[in-house]
């Protein structure tokens, strides 16, 4: 986990140093390779994550991520630290999830406080803060690739990102649909 935290901070950071030598003449080229460096390790560990299925490790990888950018961001990036800031929170209470759902007796409980109603729902399970947190996330890194012009290598990332979004959410519907039946057979 200590490897996960410190690869991941180390790519964003290589990736948030290149973009601001990317803008700072006489630093152009040494921006380019730490951009590229970073956005190469960056998706080497969404690769493995995702790969793994492991749902803490997928859901540690965004929120390292989403942290570090956060760490690297300009005060002046208002709107940007805003939504990195209520990304970090929606990943704190999916967190609570991931180990609510582990505990099939308490889940099915909690479960029953969820409506039946579709909108409350994700296929057929309690849309609970784990499915909340990367609903929301899911918008905020496709609303980022709206922008033209974006950079191919970056896209690729936040691609992956996307299909790392969806593994996770389809691991978990597993484990809740498993924990409900258990509780209930």
């Amino acid at each position: 986990m200590t490897g996960l935290t410190d690869r991941m901070t180390n790519a964003v950071e290589l990736i948030a140093n290149g973009r601001v030598e990317l803008r700072t003449q006489g630093k152009t080229e040494e921006g380019q390779i730490k951009f590229n460096a970073g956005l190469t390790k960056a998706v080497t560990e969404f690769s493995e994550v995702q790969s793994s299925r492991d749902l803490f490790l997928m859901l540690l990888a965004e929120y390292i991520y989403t942290a570090q950018e956060l760490a690297s961001s300009r005060l002046e990036e208002i709107e940007g630290r805003a939504s990195c800031e209520a990304a970090m929170r929606d990943f704190d209470d999916a967190f609570r999830s991931l180990e609510a759902v582990g505990d099939e007796r308490g889940y099915c409980t909690a479960e029953k406080a969820f409506p039946r109603k579709p909108r409350f729902r994700y296929k057929g399970m309690p849309r609970d803060a784990f499915h909340l947190a990367y609903m929301g996330h899911r918008t905020r890194v496709r609303n980022t690739l709206r922008k033209i012009g974006f950079d191919p290598a970056e896209q690729t990332l936040m691609e992956l990102r996307l299909r790392v979004f969806n593994t996770a959410q389809e691991v978990y519907l597993k484990l809740q649909q498993t924990a409900l039946s258990a509780a209930t057979g």
